[in-house]
């Protein structure tokens, strides 16, 4: 049986079995000695702006060690710096990236289907171009924080088509590079590509955007010719609320809120909204849907309380929008609240929440 169609137990249970079975990867002597090794030749700090969409899975696609790319997940990829929680983290981690004497790759993603515009964003009601304007106003928010000489913080728009898994990097003016019309035999012009693309682009950025590329362009040749499932049925059954969900990259499963937007209750209510939606439709078992909320932490003592009470305040904050909005849903959920222990990204469920 499918694991959407399964009992509500059974999916709960097959979910926090892969957040295990993630943490395990991620701890592995290879995974670890490959992030090191990684970091070592290639020491920019990665981060990325993108949907929470379980198909945009930048790790696999570029085929770089899980832990180098940092995510900021959110309903649509949708996001302002001037909200004060996410402006801080993100300020936070380019001033880390700074102290250690690394400049920072900031990946602003969007993404669609060239095959089918339903296959899209459904935060932009499947309108790449919509979606291609948000990104390019998250990058102006990220030059007037960072400076727009792109000098230490360069903010890069992607796209990441979907039927291919392959990225359109946007450069000066309209131009673009889309890994997907290239072969591996092009591999060694990637560098030239880039910095005609980006001439603004520090060195040190472009040699450590370099083996994304590649690895993207190794990814996208590897599925040509083979049989895909594209016109994957909208069928979320889970709702998480808060950060540290990397384990969870399948398509149509979750709807995930991160904890950035001044109001939450807005997207909370479009979550619970689609949640809604598949029931009726019969897209998913009525017989109830997960409520997940997590904040990771990454020592023991203070800063993991702080984390508990964190994802206690997310989960009675989420579980009370739904009963307002949507009361009949409401008494069809399951709550768990949990914390992540960061540096090995084990999901710890809270047993008194």
């Amino acid at each position: 049986m499918p694991l959407h169609d399964s009992p509500i137990g059974e999916r709960i249970e097959a979910l926090l079995a892969l957040s295990r079975e993630h943490a395990n990867t991620f701890c592995s002597p290879s995974a670890w000695l490959a992030r090191e090794r990684y970091l070592a030749n290639h020491p920019t700090r990665i981060l990325a702006m993108k949907c929470m969409d379980g198909r945009i899975h930048l790790p696999h696609a570029t085929r770089t060690p899980l832990g180098i790319i940092t995510p900021f997940r959110n309903l649509g990829g949708i996001f302002h710096l001037g909200w004060p929680y996410l402006g801080e983290m993100l300020t936070d981690a380019v001033e880390e990236a700074i102290h250690g004497g690394s400049g920072v790759l900031l990946i602003i993603s969007y993404h669609f289907s060239r095959g089918e515009r339903t296959r899209g964003c459904a935060g932009f009601d499947c309108d790449a171009n919509a979606a291609l304007a948000h990104a390019h106003e998250i990058r102006r928010q990220a030059e007037r924080i960072f400076g727009r000489d792109h000098r230490h913080v360069y903010p890069l728009v992607c796209g990441f088509e979907t039927d291919t898994d392959a990225l359109i990097v946007h450069g000066v003016g309209d131009a673009t590079l889309d890994l997907s019309e290239l072969l591996p035999a092009e591999e060694g012009n990637l560098e030239h590509r880039v910095a005609s693309l980006c001439p603004d682009m520090p060195a040190d950025i472009r040699r450590d955007l370099l083996p994304l590329l590649k690895g993207n362009l190794q990814h996208v040749d590897s599925l040509r010719g083979t049989a895909r499932e594209l016109d994957i049925e909208h069928r979320e059954w889970v709702i998480c609320v808060g950060r540290g969900f990397d384990f969870l990259h399948l398509p149509n499963t979750a709807l995930i809120v991160g904890p950035y937007s001044p109001d939450l209750s807005e997207p909370i209510g479009t979550a619970a909204a689609i949640i809604d939606a598949n029931m009726k439709a019969g897209r998913i078992p009525d017989d109830g849907f997960l409520l997940l909320a997590s904040t990771p932490y990454e020592t023991v003592g203070v800063d993991r309380a702080r984390a508990e009470l964190k994802s206690c305040f997310l989960s009675e904050f989420a579980a009370q929008v739904i009963a307002r909005e949507h009361p009949r849903l409401a008494a069809s959920m399951i709550s768990r609240t949990a914390v992540v222990h960061w540096p090995s990204r084990r999901l710890e469920l809270l047993d008194h929440a």
